[in-house]
This record gives structure tokens, sequence and C-alpha cells, in this order.
């Protein structure tokens, strides 16, 4: 296939794939029909070619904006109960490393497995926004446990806005992001990860085929009804809680939004050393239905035409 990645051809990656403008000038590279970003190319190819999950891990999977951090904190906190105060020091990115950015990033040695400065307890977890389509086969092979997190597509597409606009070097140009070319660009398909709706079917439809190893929930659920999708966490991960109430509703209120954004690392203006933005632009606003203060009648209506054609007719009622 012209696009498939090579595991054997580390050099040059980036330059062998079809380009396309998302953002102003900046250009995504279509492999296997997603649209990456060119800098985290190599990483991915890196955990494409080294990264061998052993059975006990945990990945928390991913399209951009979509929950991950809740997700982290949640996770972390379910299977280290005891060491939850963590929160409170680091940020949930910090505790839980990406795979493409954090342990096999540019500043990583290849073939040398987990690097030793990455977090080895057991269980261990990781996270990445790699599709399923690509990174599926890894995961197949080591019976590992994946928890794959989804948001309203109106929802993630405004929350991924919002948060391109607070990168540096972004805040300090006179033309940011617009939304219009934000809406274009999402229903194109051509946004970072993208297209949305083959990320999230590809996981989802992983969930049905092997649901004792791929967990598939919606931020919306979570928000609904967080007590009840903790404890289902919980005992996907190997971690129930048992009849212990208290302790789930810990786990609950320490991962709150209106918690976690209160601790002072969440509220730093510093920059991430791993991405060009403000550790406290991971917290904005974590609602449901932001979209309407923002998106005009017809890009809602647009992307509702798009979720029906590309979700409804699979069976998967959601996202309107």
């Amino acid at each position: 296939m012209e696009n498939s990645i090579n595991p054997t051809d580390n050099e040059g990656l980036v330059e062998s794939f079809p380009e396309e403008k998302w953002r102003g000038d900046e250009l995504l590279c279509q492999i296997n029909g997603f649209w990456l970003m060119p800098h985290f190319i190599p990483g991915i190819k890196r955990v494409l070619t080294h990264f061998k999950p052993l059975p006990t891990d945990i990945i928390l999977s991913s399209f951009p904006k979509t929950g991950t951090t809740w997700l982290k904190s949640l996770l972390y906190s379910i299977t280290n109960r005891s060491s939850i105060h963590s929160l409170v020091q680091n940020n949930p990115h910090e505790l839980i490393p990406f795979l493409e950015i954090h342990v096999y990033g540019e500043s990583k040695p290849t073939g040398l497995g987990i690097p030793a400065d990455t977090n080895l307890d057991s269980p261990r977890i990781f996270s990445t926004h790699i599709p399923y389509q690509l990174l599926g086969t890894t995961l197949e092979s080591s019976g590992c446990r994946v928890v794959y997190v989804t948001r309203n597509p109106k929802d993630t597409l405004v929350s991924m806005w919002h948060f391109v606009n607070r990168w540096k070097g972004v805040e300090e140009e006179e033309k940011p992001w617009e939304l219009d070319e934000a809406v274009e660009k999402f229903c194109d398909g051509v946004f970072p990860c993208g297209p949305y709706y083959d990320h999230v079917l590809g996981y989802r439809m992983a969930s049905l085929e092997r649901p004792r190893n791929v967990l598939f929930v919606t931020y919306e659920e979570l928000k609904s009804d967080a007590k009840t999708h903790v404890r289902r966490l919980g005992e996907f991960l190997g971690c129930p809680f048992g009849e212990d109430e208290e302790e789930v509703e810990e786990v609950v209120e320490s991962c709150s939004f209106e918690v976690l954004s209160g601790h002072e690392v969440n509220k730093s203006e510093d920059l991430a050393s791993w991405f060009p933005v403000p550790y406290n632009s991971f917290f904005r606003k974590a609602s449901v239905g932001d979209h309407k203060n923002y998106l005009r009648p017809e890009s809602i209506q647009r992307i509702d035409e798009l979720t029906r054609e590309k979700f409804h007719k699979f069976g998967f009622v959601y996202g309107i």
C-alpha cells in the first residue's frame, strides 16, 4: 500500500507521505488514511516498530480533546489508590505518558524497549492518539487492556479549536485559527489524527469484537454518571471497588474538573516540556454541549449529517 508504514524504514518518513494544509500553512501527513502531525510521526513509527506491550499493560486511547486528561486522572487513581494524592502535585499527563511523545518521542533512543525513566509500576499505563487501524496488531498481540474514550464530534471540534489557539506562537499571530476553517477541515477529515469518525469507529469495532480487552466509553456517559462508570473501569482494569462506596466517591471527587483545575500545577502558565502549551490549557471548561455557544446552525447541521452518515449507518447512534 502506498501510504503504509514500512517497519524497516525509519528514515525520510515524513517526506514520503501525502501532505495537506490544515491550519493556515501548517501541514499534516497522511498515513493509511489518517492525517498526522509531522513532528509526531517519528515517535509513532517507533511505537509501531519497537513497542511490545505486556499482558498487564493498560493503554488509554483517544482522539485529541475527547477527555484524555480526565481519563488519565481516573485510570491513575483507580489503579494507584494509595497514591491518589499524586494528582495534587502532578499534571495527569506527567503521570501517564504518551507512547508517541514521552516514551518513543524524538528525544528517545530507538530499539531499546521502554526507556528507563518511564513509570514501570505494574500495571504500566500508557496513553496514545494512534488510530487502531495502525496500532491494532500491536495491541492484539499482547492481550493488554485498552480503554478508549470518545466525545461528541461538535464538542471535540470546539475543544480542539480552543486548544490550538493556545499553542505557543499561535497566540502571538495576528490571525488565530478561524472556527470556520476548523469546521471545514474537521468535516474533510484533515485534522490531527483525523478523520475523527474513522478513529472512533476503529476502536468501537475493536470493543465489540474483543470486549474483554477493549472498553469503549463516551465522555457524556462519564459526565452523567461518573460513579457507575468508575466502578465499570475498576472491574475492567482488574481493580474492583467491591462494596467500598467511599473509595469510589474519593476517586470521582479527586478527578473532578473542579478539583483538578484548582491544583497549582494545573493552573500554571508554564509550558509543558513535551508540547508548546501551558498546563492550564488542559483545563478549559469540561462541559457537554459547549459547541452550541460557538458553532453556527449551518455548521451544526453539516456535522450532524456527517455523523448520521459515518456513525448511525454502522449502528452507532451517537453524536447528535
